[in-house]
């Protein structure tokens, strides 16, 4: 196992420094001046935009820009946004309120996949079953901010259950609707996995076995059919956490939410390179991380994995 675990460890430096390179790259190659558009429509003169572009690097070829970034980071520094404010300062303020989010919509999600899909799974083919899977295939149908609207408007607005939208500080009250709406946006696809897994899982032979040595259902189920049917719900799970992470954009900006979405998309339409690249490279050890751990879960749900 702890071989396992520093084989992954040491996996994450290519895959950081490839993530980072790549998106410092296209962020470079962006068409149009970032230091211009600073000023908006004020036009500085040539030795303004000179210790501008100075003061941020942006006067060093592409590979010098690079590997000070890399630099920085190494030592924890990772640059100063154009707005002047350092961008760990920036990652202090906004991640803590997308994990925050993120978690919640995780937790709504499994939930509601674990449960649904599981009592779909022991019922296959019957109303339930049916009624549910067209219920997962709407929703995964519909745009998100479609349900972001009709739930902001329905539930917030028109029956007032819910704030409509966050406000200073973020709240858990405030981030429950969004939470709800990129939960139930996501369960469907896990809930089929749920479902597919429980369906497979019932037709092996040590379920039979379990059944044929006298265990009961109530044991049967939870203990041998669910826990070998998660593998699949929690390696999509892990996949929905770090999308969130990086692509609850548009729910951010529909329930006013102070997360990550907000300002990364703020700094690609500014050019600042840093303020972009750093973002990133958290999201990228984040979404590692997380698929590190779930990883390690699988021993714990099936026995019959081993780490070498």
């Amino acid at each position: 196992m702890l071989r396992y675990i520093l084989f992954r460890i040491l996996q994450v430096i290519p895959v950081l420094l490839g993530t980072t390179f790549l998106i410092y790259f296209m962020v470079f190659a962006m068409p149009g001046d970032p230091v211009a558009a600073m000023f908006g429509d004020k036009v500085p003169s040539d030795a303004v935009l000179e210790r501008v572009r100075a003061q941020y690097h942006l006067d060093q070829p592409f590979f010098i820009q690079y590997l000070l970034y890399l630099k920085g980071i190494f030592v924890g520094d990772f640059g100063v946004s154009f707005s002047g404010e350092p961008v760990s300062e920036i990652l202090a303020r906004t991640f803590p309120v997308t994990i925050k989010l993120a978690a919640m919509a995780i937790v709504i999600e499994l939930v509601l996949a674990i449960v649904i899909g599981l009592f779909s799974g022991l019922r296959k083919g019957k109303l339930f079953d049916n009624v549910n899977l067209i219920i997962g295939l709407l929703f995964m149908s519909v745009p998100i901010f479609v349900v972001a609207f009709i739930a902001q408007y329905g539930l917030g607005l028109k029956l007032g259950w819910f704030s409509p939208t966050v406000g200073a500080g973020a709240p858990i009250q405030d981030l429950l609707l969004p939470a709800i709406v990129l939960g139930v946006s996501l369960y469907a696809t896990s809930m089929r996995l749920t479902r597919s897994s429980v369906i497979d899982t019932l037709n092996q032979d040590f379920v039979r076995t379990a059944y044929a040595k006298g265990l009961s259902r109530g044991r049967v189920v939870p203990v041998h059919v669910l826990r070998n049917s998660l593998i699949p719900t929690i390696t999509n799970t892990a996949t929905n956490f770090g999308t969130l992470m990086v692509g609850a954009t548009v729910t951010e900006g529909i329930f006013n939410v102070p997360g990550v979405g907000n300002v990364l998309f703020q700094a690609i339409l500014k050019g600042e390179n840093s303020t972009v690249v750093s973002f990133v490279t958290v999201m990228v050890l984040i979404y590692l991380a997380v698929n590190l751990v779930v990883d390690m879960l699988y021993a714990l749900l099936d026995p019959r994995i081993r780490y070498v």
